[in-house]
């Protein structure tokens, strides 16, 4: 059965900061619907009606260009330890660019990753947890850090040339044009 609640809560922060993985979801009106899962420590809750996660440059830039659209975001955590539990925030959010306004503030509360591009400030509108029964028990191993050292080896004039021809969604709504953080330490802990 599910829960609902205005805001996060101390329990829904504890289960939140287990969870190695985290689902992104956001649509726009004429696009396909966009899922992503994340990884790394890459989720903040900073009060109970407001999250952030750190995004790092992949293979497109779809969160972005639906939330400059629309604005809807639903973040899912799963527990795949016990108890079982799914905890969903839906909320608004916005891309924060290094170059912007309220980009210090954000950027503090994370440490930056080589291929860092922008932070995604969301407002909590409400929280939904459900019981999760249907969900696997699984076992955590160890961050995959091919994506970090990716961005950490390659030429950032290369890159930079890549990505400034795309600016659009894979729907064809635009995007803000992004950079990425291209200093930082590299992990040396083989995939």
């Amino acid at each position: 059965m599910a829960d609902f609640f205005d805001k996060l809560n101390d329990k829904h922060e504890a289960m939140i900061a287990a969870q190695p993985v985290f689902f992104v979801a956001t649509a726009a009106e004429g696009a396909r619907i966009n899922l992503s899962p994340k990884g790394y420590d890459a989720f903040r809750v900073l009060s109970p009606t407001r999250v952030a996660y750190l995004d790092l440059g992949g293979s497109g830039n779809e969160t972005n260009a639906h939330l400059l659209a629309d604005g809807r975001i639903t973040l899912m955590f799963c527990n795949f330890q016990q108890p079982a539990q799914i905890l969903r925030i839906y909320g608004r959010g916005e891309p924060v660019l290094p170059w912007e306004r309220g980009w210090d503030e954000l950027a503090e509360h994370f440490t930056l990753l080589p291929g860092t591009r922008q932070i995604f400030d969301i407002t909590v509108e409400s929280v939904q947890t459900s019981c999760g029964w249907g969900v696997p028990l699984m076992d955590f191993d160890k961050e995959r850090l091919t994506l970090v050292k990716a961005h950490a080896q390659s030429d950032p004039v290369e890159w930079a040339g890549k990505h400034k021809r795309r600016r659009e969604s894979i729907d064809g709504l635009p995007t803000r044009q992004t950079d990425r953080f291209i200093a930082g330490t590299m992990p040396n802990e083989a995939d």
